[in-house]
């Protein structure tokens, strides 16, 4: 029986603006089990991942206050990597809104280090602008606008298969349309067309992960018909999107609230998922953002 082929050593360079969250998941990577350099000269990146070969896979924290930062240097390495046989490499980006890295830097009181002391502000604009090219190139990226440490570090662990295995997982969550789409998601749902429980007085403060709610939205006659279509379209799609070499895939399903329809979907659709042998993590949006508030 021939040997399999050995496994191509997973190279993952992650950036993202300061604040996103770049040193966290450099830290859950590291406890994946990936070999971590943090903020590493550009002129030694080359000579760091195109060196002997080792089993470890590698993540590289990249960020512009490198003196020699260049998003062109960084993208032209990614071209020359991926033709480099046994060497699979690719980039996540952890991102954020403007006004949550504004936030949290005020929270924190640290200087952004592309600004002065009193303007973060400019800094994170500055910043982005930067860094724009490699958003755009990102193989993975995750929006860590609504995460707190915890989340952030099940979205990595998601994402990244301990021992660096590739493989696709996916994302499946409920968001409000009030609250507008999900600023990473690949595909798009709308739920607004199934019966409401809101408009039931004994459902109306209860949400889709309970029962009464599940099996009023479940009964209305379109329900089953819109279920097993989008399974079908998911089973059809994810085995094209893991062999074209994605990483992840991103569902969402969105009402208006966020609380029951597209929470009752999102739970089925990820039991589906997760029944057919498909890595998932589920996540509901306007819930969690709920349960922060309350706590």
């Amino acid at each position: 029986m021939a040997d399999s082929e050995p496994t191509a050593r997973r190279i993952v360079f992650v950036s993202g603006p300061s604040g996103a969250g770049r040193s966290s998941a450099l830290n859950v990577l590291e406890d994946a089990g990936f070999e971590t350099v943090d903020n590493l000269p550009l002129r030694l990146l080359s000579h760091l991942v195109e060196g002997a070969h080792q089993e470890r896979p590698l993540a590289l924290g990249i960020d512009p206050r490198n003196r020699d930062f260049s998003t062109n240097t960084i993208i032209d390495l990614l071209g020359r990597l991926t033709g480099v046989p046994g060497l699979a490499p690719e980039l996540l980006y952890l991102d954020c809104t403007t006004d949550v890295l504004l936030r949290r830097f005020s929270e924190t009181r640290r200087r952004h280090p592309l600004a002065s002391d009193d303007r973060p502000s400019e800094g994170i604009v500055r910043e982005l602008e930067i860094l724009a090219p490699l958003r755009a190139r990102a193989d993975i990226l995750i929006d860590t606008s609504d995460l707190n440490v915890h989340q952030l570090r099940a979205e990595v662990e998601h994402w990244f298969a301990p021992g660096g295995q590739r493989k696709l997982t996916v994302s499946v969550q409920s968001f409000s349309y009030k609250r507008g789409l999900p600023r990473s998601v690949d595909t798009v749902f709308d739920c607004r067309f199934l019966t409401n429980p809101y408009w039931v007085p004994d459902l109306r403060a209860l949400n889709g992960t309970q029962e009464a709610v599940e099996a009023h939205v479940t009964a209305d006659p379109r329900f089953g018909a819109f279920a097993e279509k989008v399974l079908d379209l998911s089973l059809l799609l994810l085995p094209a999107y893991r062999e074209e070499g994605k990483s992840y895939l991103s569902i969402a399903f969105g009402c208006t609230g966020g609380q029951h329809r597209s929470v009752v979907m999102a739970e089925r659709h990820a039991l589906q998922l997760a029944e057919a042998g498909w890595q998932v993590s589920i996540r509901h949006r306007e819930l969690d953002l709920r349960k922060k508030e309350e706590a």
